[in-house]
């Protein structure tokens, strides 16, 4: 687990790093093109917009299944995607208010798509928020339920969030990269941290409280 979060933590560091080096050049370029694309905005905005909605509302709906049917190890998933989500969260937040990237729109660069609903701050592009909440539920997800047809869907709906985020000129491709990698490393860290408490604890159940009584 330290080795996939030195990788996690390096390859942030070197998206950072590009912004003050030639690099930053493919960056706005890829950005561009993916930006030029009108036929998509529509789409863009509708994926943007499922992002928070479920991200929170699937640990949500999984708990309330799980409470309805009694299935303990149901609600032990739905916690740990929403820990995850959430470490997820701070994470994010933290690392934008450190580095203060500037949203592209605001640079200047031909950006002729963006979402004019966009309610996050617009000062603040690095990482790239919805796209790391999007990662973060799908590789949590797909932690616990590796199946393909929950890897396949899971994944396609996170990497169409990062695109729509370029098609909408609200981050950059570095953005969206760092954003996809933090996520998917907090669901993973998250997700170790989650089987070694539930083996300390010998797999209590949760549901009646009564091993905790």
């Amino acid at each position: 687990m330290c080795k996939f979060t030195t990788i996690i933590l390096l390859t942030i560091t070197l998206s950072v790093f590009s912004t003050n080096t030639s690099a930053q050049n493919v960056d706005i370029e890829i950005l561009r093109s993916i930006n030029n694309t009108t036929e998509t905005v529509q789409f863009s905005k509708i994926i943007s917009n499922t992002t928070i909605i479920t991200s929170l509302g699937v640990p949500v709906i999984m708990g309330a299944v799980a409470l309805l049917e009694k299935d303990d190890e149901l609600l032990k998933s739905a916690l740990y995607i929403g820990v995850s989500v959430g470490v997820d969260g701070v994470l994010t937040y933290g690392l934008k208010h450190s580095f203060k990237r500037t949203r592209p729109y605001m640079e200047n660069y031909g950006i002729i798509n963006r979402n004019p609903t966009d309610p996050t701050d617009p000062t603040l592009s690095f990482p790239s928020g919805h796209t790391s909440l999007a990662f973060a539920t799908a590789t949590a997800l797909t932690l616990k339920y590796p199946k393909w047809y929950v890897i396949a869907p899971s994944y396609l709906w996170a990497a169409s969030v990062g695109y729509s985020r370029m098609n909408l000129g609200v981050h950059y491709p570095s953005d969206v990269l760092a954003g996809a990698l933090l996520g998917a490393g907090s669901a993973f860290a998250c997700y170790k941290i989650n089987n070694w408490f539930w083996k300390k604890q010998e797999n209590k159940k949760l549901i009646g409280l009564q091993a905790y009584l």
